[in-house]
């Protein structure tokens, strides 16, 4: 059996909003980040979704014990979907990889009850730019889908549960690419 890894494409880039060892820079051809949202939760967050056009950067990170309880319990408003011949990856030997999407007819578009948390893109954007830089920020943005959905300035009071402290470059680069994008952050 082939050890059981997950590739991350949101917040499980952020190395400090999780305790899975061993993660590598990956990425997964034919698939898109797009911001849904979920009954299962108040705000709207990342999926993916197949796109032949597309493929996004990541980190693949073994699932501790080979259990995939407490990951899918982390993800429960996802499915867990097998990708093994889609991610490029740095380890020698043959993995099972799989990642998480929120399925068709179980989700919904953001809109201003359901709107994307700034607090959870700084999160993001903060992973991505310690693990693929400046350029892998840009790839992040031009590879998600569905920026007009509104998104809640909540940096005051972060409601992202595992929001994290940005620097000011940090938050600057995110309000930056938000702006190129013509997405105006809402106050509650």
């Amino acid at each position: 059996m082939k050890p059981p890894y997950f590739f991350g494409y949101g917040s499980l880039v952020n190395r400090e909003t999780h305790a899975y060892g061993g993660a590598h820079r990956a990425r997964l051809g034919g698939w898109r980040r797009i911001w849904r949202h979920t009954d299962l939760r108040p705000v709207a967050y990342l999926t993916a979704i197949p796109d032949s056009s597309c493929e996004i950067d990541g980190l693949i990170a073994h699932v501790p014990g080979n259990d995939w309880r407490a990951l899918d319990h982390r993800e429960r408003a996802y499915e867990r979907v097998a990708v093994c011949d889609q991610v490029s990856h740095p380890l020698p030997g043959p993995v099972s990889v799989a990642v998480y999407t929120v399925p068709d007819g179980k989700h919904g578009r953001p809109d201003r009850e359901h709107p994307v948390l700034l607090s959870y893109v700084d999160v993001v954007v903060q992973g991505y730019l310690k693990e693929f830089g400046e350029p892998g920020v840009a790839r992040f943005f031009d590879s998600t889908s569905g920026w007009s959905a509104p998104v809640l300035d909540d940096r005051a009071a972060p409601v992202y549960p595992r929001h994290q402290r940005l620097s000011p470059e940090e938050r600057g680069l995110v309000d930056d690419h938000l702006k190129r994008l013509g997405v105006v952050p809402i106050t509650a």
